[in-house]
């Protein structure tokens, strides 16, 4: 959801300059003949359209490149005019924080570990975001320009305009938070996030379908089809964790349940429960189980195998609904190689043929796909063309 505020006055670009311009966003530093071939903008069209981006500095050149035949050339990348953007993960365990120019150049970083895991947004969240901002916005450097958009990743359902608000509880993170004035806000669910940052950079990059499956405290899914961000009428595209679960003769389906059932803290306590004394202490928390699988324990591999499978299930689920054809695993728990294996064999047993691969992005792949969101929300205004 794009909560935008009114904007400056845009400058008036012409459609080689703001070509040239998205071409630096997306690939970052590049000489003009680099820029010039890939567009297919003769010499005269690229130096004006330089020019052009220069005067408000959108454009800084930073050097030269020696060319194949000797010649150097002049290297360019987005300008301290362009601004920056702030990208905010407002996690179930963690508030994790970037800032960035549009060509993803890292300004600042921080992450807040929250000291109790948050089912749900609350205010608490709400408190540690407006902290990790403001400690932000201290930091700012005159070099990094106009602050252009804020990017916010919540792990709940977010509705667009005219949507139910209160039943999403995606407005719980601005309770104790309120976003600075003048700056266009973006509000996207955690997991859709994930799956964006895996489209451009990780696992699933140049897919144009794929699910992404995030298994931590808690479960979901981001859907990508045909390139697009699926996410449904109420917002709720992709919450498996309200799968009817459990469906089965003499069993009552309970809202929440699936989530409820493969969180790590319910998936610990069967863990828990079933580790005999004789074994030694029972792992405290899912690195330490997966630590001692990695090593090779017997029972703790048993537990990483059953949840695989349990996931696998899932996972099928999803697979008999959609046929992405690929489906990426991330998460706290969901992103250990040592799921991989039951994960893939259950899915293919159970279902359609689909791809299982892990994450590359790890726990960085939330905060970097709403740092996209943000780029994308500020791209348009920065160059005087609504998206």
């Amino acid at each position: 959801m794009d909560q935008r505020l009114p904007a400056a006055a845009r400058p008036a670009l012409t459609g080689s300059a703001r070509a040239v311009f998205r071409r630096l966003v997306e690939e970052g530093p590049s000489t003009r003949p680099q820029i010039g071939q890939s567009l297919g903008l003769s010499r005269p069209t690229m130096s004006a359209a330089i020019a052009e981006l220069e005067k408000p500095g959108l454009v800084e050149m930073i050097g030269a490149v020696q060319g194949p035949l000797g010649r150097s050339a002049a290297q360019y990348r987005v300008g301290q005019g362009a601004g920056h953007v702030m990208a905010v993960d407002a996690g179930s365990t963690h508030v994790s924080l970037r800032v960035s120019t549009l060509d993803r150049r890292l300004l600042d970083a921080r992450v807040y570990r929250l000291p109790v895991s948050q089912i749900s947004i609350n205010d608490q969240v709400s408190r540690a975001v407006a902290q990790q901002v403001a400690a932000a916005l201290a930091a700012t450097q005159p070099d990094w320009g106009p602050l252009r958009a804020l990017g916010i990743a919540v792990p709940t359902r977010v509705v667009g305009p005219g949507g139910d608000v209160v039943a999403s509880r995606q407005e719980v993170v601005f309770s104790a938070f309120t976003p600075p004035p003048g700056v266009d806000v973006v509000l996207e669910n955690n997991v859709n996030c994930a799956a964006v940052a895996e489209r451009h950079y990780g696992a699933a990059r140049g897919e144009a379908n794929f699910a992404y499956v995030q298994v931590g405290v808690k479960i979901g899914m981001g859907l990508m089809l045909g390139d697009q961000l699926i996410r449904g009428r109420n917002g709720a595209a992709g919450e498996i964790g309200h799968l009817s679960f459990p469906f089965a003769p003499g069993l009552q389906p309970r809202p929440g349940e699936a989530e409820q059932y493969l969180g790590t803290e319910a998936f610990l306590a069967r863990v828990r429960a079933d580790w005999p004394a004789d074994a030694g202490t029972a792992p405290a928390d899912t690195a330490e189980l997966l630590a001692l699988a990695g090593a090779g324990h017997a029972l703790a591999l048993q537990h990483v195998a059953r949840h695989a499978d349990d996931i696998g299930a899932t996972v099928a689920s999803c697979v008999s609904v959609v046929d992405p054809g690929l489906v990426v695993l991330g998460g706290g728990l969901g992103a250990s190689p040592l799921l991989l294996p039951g994960v893939r064999e259950t899915v293919n047993r159970l279902s359609y043929a689909a791809e299982i691969r892990s994450t590359l992005l790890g726990a960085d792949a939330t905060v970097l796909g709403i740092e996209r969101l943000a780029i994308e929300t500020a791209l348009p205004r920065v160059i005087g063309q609504e998206a």
